[in-house]
């Protein structure tokens, strides 16, 4: 006969049971230790410089007026430049925006040490003021006259006033086409008065008010002139029919003030 008997301990039962609990505890404590260990040994990989650093740049774009030199040169004075694991691309983007000429510039990070910059310039449209440059929609941008190449149109204004400078000075230049002339200034003054100088040397006086009506009198003006063009200094247009026209001296050109 089997006889159970309830409500009594057992201590091999009981010793064993605390000994399971004691090894699981290890147990546990052993992996959350080595999950510890592979995540800080991650983290140092991650941010050592001499492991993952980013050594190299490679930049591309049709590029006439950033160099190289100044993007490397402007990325080594990021502030806490990381490693190639921690290194946010945003950051190096706005440091790359700062150079002159740069429209836009798209930064990539390319296995194990490789800087991708994809850069836009801007393409000048004009001179602006003398010591800035406009793109196509007459804004000014960051760039150095002193950079251009080819001959543009140089234009002047009060601040805020370069997208209608721009604006004129295309719309002008089509209507003096059929002349064979171009324009290589454009002037609005502080009383918001035109003043154009042609390619042949002409300056044109338009005044405030009726600047394309005055234009068109200039062309016919012009076309009735014929060979005497070439002795002509100004023509003031601020009337309402005719003009005033300042002839080449022999030895220097006539002038006259802004009314």
């Amino acid at each position: 006969m089997n006889v159970i008997a309830e409500g009594f301990d057992n201590p091999s039962l009981k010793s064993t049971s605390t000994k399971d609990h004691f090894l699981g505890g290890v147990f546990l404590l052993l992996v959350v230790i080595s999950i510890i260990t592979v995540v800080y040994s991650t983290v140092s990989w991650m941010t050592d410089s001499q492991r993952l650093p980013l050594s190299r740049v490679m930049i591309e774009g049709k590029l006439t007026h950033v160099s190289p030199n100044e993007v490397q040169d402007v990325l080594s004075k990021v502030p806490n430049m990381g490693t190639f694991m921690t290194q946010d691309v945003n950051s190096l983007q706005a440091a790359l925006k700062t150079l002159p000429w740069v429209k836009q510039v798209s930064v990539r990070k390319q296995w194990p040490d490789l800087i991708k910059a994809y850069i836009v310039e801007y393409k000048a449209n004009a001179i602006w003021n003398s010591n800035a440059l406009l793109n196509a929609n007459g804004k000014v941008f960051n760039g150095n006259p002193a950079d251009i190449n080819s001959n543009i149109v140089n234009l002047y204004g009060p601040d805020g006033s370069s997208e209608k400078v721009l604006s004129v000075w295309e719309t002008s230049n089509r209507l003096l086409k059929p002349l064979g002339r171009t324009i290589t200034s454009v002037v609005l003054n502080e009383r918001r008065a035109w003043q154009i100088i042609l390619d042949n040397g002409i300056r044109l006086e338009l005044g405030k008010d009726a600047r394309e009506n005055r234009l068109n009198r200039f062309i016919q003006l012009y076309r009735r002139l014929g060979d005497k063009a070439e002795q002509v200094s100004y023509i003031d247009l601020r009337y309402d029919t005719g003009a005033a026209i300042g002839w080449i001296s022999d030895d220097e050109s006539s002038q006259e003030s802004n009314k």
